[in-house]
C-alpha cells in the first residue's frame, strides 16, 4: 500500500518538474495558426526543455501505472494533482517567491495525501470487459471533437474548455492504465486500452499546451486538475470497485477534497512565470 503511494508521489514529482520545463518551452514556441494547431507538438519538440520534460513524463507515467495497480484511482489522481506543489517549489528556484498562501496550500496538499494514504484500501478488483474498453475509445473520440470545438471558441471560453478537456483526457489515460492487466509486450499490443492510453495522452498534451500558450495559466491548470481528478475517481468508485478501509470514508473524502482544493490554489504554477519580478507581484 505505502509502496504504491510512494510511486504516486514519485510520479507527481516527475510531472511537477516536467511541467516547468514544458511550459517554458510552450511559451517560447511560435504560436502558429489560430485555434487548435496539431503542429504545435512538433514545434515544441524542437525545444530541448520540452524533450527533457517529456522524458520525465515517461518516468512519471511508469510510476503512475505501478501506483494504479496498487491504489484506488481517487488516491493516485489526488496525488498527481499534488504535482502543482512540486511545480511551485521548483518555480521558487527560478526566482518566483512563494507567499504564505502558497506555502499553506503545499502543507494542506501533504495533509490531504496523508489522510488519503491512511484511508485507502487496495485498488478495486471489479472486472471489466471489451465493452468497457470500447466505451473508453468512444470517450476519446468525443473528447477529440470537444477539443477541436474548444480550440475554435473565443478566448474567454477556449482556455477553460481546453484545460478541462485536457484534464478529462488525462483521466482517460489513468482509467485505461488501470485496466491494463499485464505489462508484457505481447499483452500490451493486444489490449485496446494500450492504444487508448497513447491517443488520449497525446491529445491531453496538445490541448493543455494550447491552453497554456494562448490563455490564462491559472484557469487552464485549474480546469485540468478538476478533469483529471474528479472524473477518474468517480469511475474508480462506481465501476472499478475502489473502496476505502472500513469506517474511513469520511477521512478519504476529506483528504481528497483538501488535496484537490489546495492544488487548485496552486493552479497558477501550472506554468511558472519567466519573469521573477513579475511573478512575485
Amino acid at each position: 500500500m505505502w509502496w504504491g503511494l510512494l510511486c504516486a508521489l514519485g510520479a507527481a514529482c516527475a510531472y511537477g518538474v516536467a511541467s516547468v520545463m514544458q511550459s517554458v518551452a510552450a511559451r517560447a514556441t511560435d504560436t502558429g495558426a489560430d485555434g487548435l494547431d496539431p503542429k504545435l507538438l512538433v514545434r515544441v519538440l524542437g525545444q530541448w526543455k520540452f524533450v527533457l520534460g517529456l522524458s520525465l513524463d515517461v518516468l512519471g507515467f511508469v510510476a503512475q501505472i505501478v501506483a494504479l495497480h496498487v491504489l484506488p484511482l481517487f488516491v493516485v489522481q489526488a496525488a498527481l494533482a499534488a504535482s502543482l506543489a512540486v511545480t511551485a517549489v521548483a518555480a521558487r528556484f527560478l526566482g518566483v517567491r512563494l507567499g504564505k498562501r502558497e506555502w499553506g496550500a503545499i502543507v494542506v496538499v501533504c495533509a490531504g495525501l496523508g489522510l488519503l494514504g491512511a484511508a485507502a484500501e487496495s485498488e478495486g478488483s471489479d472486472p471489466v470487459g471489451l465493452g468497457f474498453r470500447l466505451v473508453l475509445i468512444g470517450a476519446v473520440v468525443v473528447l477529440a471533437g470537444a477539443g477541436i470545438v474548444a480550440g475554435k471558441a473565443n478566448r474567454r471560453v477556449r482556455t477553460p474548455a481546453l484545460g478541462l478537456v485536457a484534464g478529462l483526457c488525462f483521466g482517460v489515460v489513468a482509467i485505461a492504465g488501470r485496466i491494463i492487466p499485464s505489462l508484457a509486450p505481447l499483452d500490451l499490443l493486444k489490449d485496446p486500452a494500450t492504444y487508448t492510453v497513447a491517443v488520449a495522452g497525446g491529445m491531453a498534451m496538445l490541448f493543455y499546451a494550447t491552453a497554456l500558450q494562448r490563455g490564462s495559466v491559472t484557469t487552464s491548470t485549474a480546469m485540468m486538475v478538476l478533469g483529471e481528478t474528479v472524473f477518474p475517481s468517480l469511475v474508480g468508485v462506481l465501476v472499478l470497485g475502489d473502496r476505502t478501509r472500513p469506517g474511513f470514508v469520511v477521512v478519504a473524502l476529506a483528504g481528497f477534497v483538501l488535496a484537490v482544493a489546495a492544488a487548485l490554489a496552486l493552479a497558477r504554477f501550472g506554468e511558472p512565470a519567466t519573469d521573477p519580478v513579475a511573478a512575485s507581484n
